[in-house]
């Protein structure tokens, strides 16, 4: 008997001591082991043959599920620290990095076709003793025509049948060809000067290290990528490509699959549970050249990893909001520098953060300042709207704009982002608004959807016919989104076919490239969008970019509010004039003397970044200081607030806290109110981050201790991002 360490997927943070029988389970398998009176699944971490325990008092291991480990040597390594540094229970960490199937316990085996063969007794079964089964039915109707397998028969029904004893099923072993001999490459373009410097930069380093290109939109970055994933390809190697949003996963298959002959599979969470399976086990093979996808493809066991591209690292979607809040673009880094590949994080307005590590020397810097081919940059326009009559948001200049595009079979874009149809319905007569009681916020109206839901908490309820208060059946909506724009363009411009992109609209799988579809095929058309529509898409024909309504983000109690806009702004205006035509964009504001604009316009993104930067360090702001964010929740805001502050108490008074350890709080969330809980948060700061990780390493113990903390729902958010 052995004693074995195993990560449970249970918000502990600790590990199970087992016994097991020789030979030891692998480190990074799965395992079935006894807790409570159920049993569980659970992860092997180690194992000690010497421990000092009491083996009698150990139960042991049921059953070992995995005869190697799930996970690459760096892929663990970068788990086990991520446990730490995000101070998340190991179980879950590990957990997270799986496929669901296998959280579930399934072998690690693709699943294999069947093809079926009716039996004796099938050829004269009574399709009458299958009445309640009409599936079943139908299919055994299709065996008894047509007695090889048939592809509208479900393997559900295949199954049902099988239990007749009518039907004899048969794995069909499916073959993977290797893609490594017969990888060869597409007619490519020709780089230009901007473009070969970052190739062969970037193609001459084999190791570690982290590269930022910065590329001004429609510069041609993805070339620059596509350029050196040849060379790791012809090296064998593989390629992972994360990308912020599903919406960009399509377009970027396409592109990487018609210039390369070699596997390119997707991971996002649009995949059902064995579409995922089935790339995760791929890519662990080595069958798989290149993997694009979203954060958690960063998880993905590969064979023989040669380079990890993040395009849009500034993008706030690799940062995991819920559960194990982590950021994926830092821990690519950590990842790459574990397997010794190069990184590449392209963007056309680098994150703050990554600007820093390049004045500390960490991140190499790659520019590229040129639009791809004959494209020039769009003439940038703001329109002050003070005294202006607007027409659904929209000034006369900007609809006279809108008609001089059209009119020479151009398309044009309109930036929104606030999908729905009116962010508030208001009763005439006595001021009532329609509010989420679960989150003190007002409900949005859904027109075509007849419903109002709440965009916080996602409750939904029925349009009222009168007002809650006053009973008034004069009840208006006020404000405007992305549907009630839809239908003003249909109004404005009965000729003109448009284009809704919000998440309304493409829900559905494959509704977004449905939707794109017609945009593609050109000629005159007008494209509503929220910030969808901002990153990666390459739209050839439009030629006027205008943004409705922007000053809400120009006043924000969020300090990362300008950085954000900013880079929105930069990113929307960059689809504008992308194929060799001249691009508009018009910002309409009732704010034109904000510093902000004038900023962005007039002297650019890489003079904002400086100033701000400059800005946070006077107030020592990440990246000038590190922050770990404490939140808690209730229902009846009495708990949390009582937990937080005896935690503030604590570590007042502690004697490992020095006098650079700056607090913040307890005070209410941005959002105090969400979901029925009424939630509070505690800001520690350093500069130092190492010292704030091995405080709070130190006190963490003692707050899990404490009996308030199993009264409220509270977590951990290293590095945070939002208020």
């Amino acid at each position: 008997m052995a004693i074995v360490q195993v990560a449970l997927p249970l918000p502990l943070r600790r590990v199970f001591d087992y016994q097991s029988n020789l030979p030891l389970p692998i480190k990074g398998c799965r395992v079935l082991v006894p807790f409570g009176k159920r049993t569980i699944l659970g992860i092997v971490l180690s194992h000690n043959q010497n421990i000092k325990l009491n083996c009698k008092q150990l139960k042991t291991i049921e059953q070992v599920i995995d005869q190697e480990s799930l996970f690459s040597d760096s892929l663990w390594s970068l788990l086990l620290w991520a446990s730490q540094y995000y101070h998340h229970p190991i179980g879950k960490v590990l957990f997270h990095a799986l496929p669901v199937l296998l959280r579930q316990g399934k072998v690690t085996t693709f699943n294999l076709r069947c093809k079926s063969e009716i039996t004796q007794q099938g050829k004269t079964f009574s399709l009458n003793q299958l009445k309640k089964g009409p599936k079943q039915q139908h299919a055994l109707v299709l065996l008894q025509q047509q007695p090889l397998y048939h592809h509208q028969i479900t393997k559900h029904e295949l199954n049902k049948n099988k239990s007749q004893t009518v039907i004899k099923l048969f794995p069909i072993q499916q073959k993977i060809e290797s893609w490594h001999s017969t990888f060869h490459l597409c007619k490519k373009p020709k780089l230009n000067l901007e473009q070969s410097t970052a190739v062969g930069a970037i193609s001459s380093k084999t190791t570690f290290m982290p590269w930022l290109l910065v590329g001004i939109t429609g510069s041609g970055k993805t070339e620059v990528y596509l350029n050196v994933i040849e060379n790791i390809l012809s090296q064998g190697k593989q390629v992972l490509v994360l990308v912020p949003e599903i919406s960009l996963t399509p377009q970027t298959i396409k592109r990487f699959s018609e210039r390369f002959n070699a596997p390119v599979h997707l991971l996002h969470s649009a995949l059902n549970n064995s579409e995922r399976l089935a790339v995760w086990l791929r890519a662990q093979n080595g069958d798989s050249a290149i993997v694009i996808g979203t954060r958690s493809a960063l998880f993905t066991s590969f064979a023989n990893l040669g380079l990890i591209i993040i395009d849009e690292e500034h993008d706030n979607s690799y940062k995991q909001q819920d559960g194990w809040r982590y950021h994926a673009r830092d821990l690519a880094v950590f990842l790459a520098k574990k397997e010794n590949i190069p990184i590449i994080m392209g963007t056309a307005t680098p994150s703050l953060e990554s600007i820093y590590n390049i004045e500390q020397g960490k991140y190499h810097r790659l520019d590229i300042t040129q639009r791809a081919g004959k494209a020039k940059l769009a003439s940038q326009h703001l329109l002050d709207l003070k005294g202006q009559p607007l027409k659904y948001g929209m000034s006369n200049p900007l609809i006279q704009r809108i008609k001089d595009h059209l009119a020479t079979n151009n398309q044009v874009m309109l930036f929104l982002n606030r999908r729905g149809y009116s962010p508030t319905l208001i009763c005439h007569d006595c001021g009532w608004i329609a509010g989420c009681s679960r989150c003190d916020h007002y409900y949005t109206l859904h027109h075509y959807q007849r419903q109002l839901s709440c965009h916080h908490c996602n409750s939904q309820l029925p349009i009222p016919i009168q007002c809650a208060y006053c009973g008034s059946t004069h009840l208006v909506p006020v404000g405007l989104g992305t549907e009630q724009l839809e239908e003003a363009i249909n109004q404005l411009f009965p000729n003109i076919p448009f284009t809704r992109i919000d998440r309304d609209t493409t829900r559905r799988k494959g509704a977004l490239e449905k939707q794109l579809a017609p945009v593609y095929t050109g000629g005159a058309r007008i494209l509503i969008g929220t910030q969808m529509l901002a990153k990666g898409h390459h739209f050839p024909d439009i030629t006027l970019v205008a943004l409705l309504n922007v000053d809400g983000a120009l006043f924000s109690s969020d300090y990362r509010a300008t950085e954000r806009f900013a880079q929105l702004y930069i990113q929307v205006s960059g689809r504008a004039g992308r194929a060799g035509k001249h691009g508009e964009v018009i910002l309409q504001t009732y704010h034109p003397e904000h510093p902000l604009l004038s900023t962005l316009l007039k002297k650019g993104y890489n003079v904002f970044a400086t100033e701000t930067l400059a800005e946070r360090r006077d107030v020592f702001l990440p990246p000038y200081s590190s922050h770990i964010m404490i939140r808690s929740e209730d229902h009846k805001n009495e708990s949390a607030p009582i937990f937080l502050n005896k935690l503030r108490q604590y570590i007042e008074q502690h004697n490992m806290r020095d006098s650079q350890l700056w607090l913040m709080g307890p005070i209410p969330a941005i959002k105090a109110k969400l979901a029925g809980r009424f939630r509070w948060q505690l800001l520690l700061q350093h500069p130092s981050r190492s010292y704030l990780q091995q405080f709070f390493a130190h006190i963490l113990p003692e707050i899990m201790a404490y009996p308030e903390s199993r009264k409220v729902k509270w977590n951990i958010d290293v590095d945070p991002t939002e208020n």
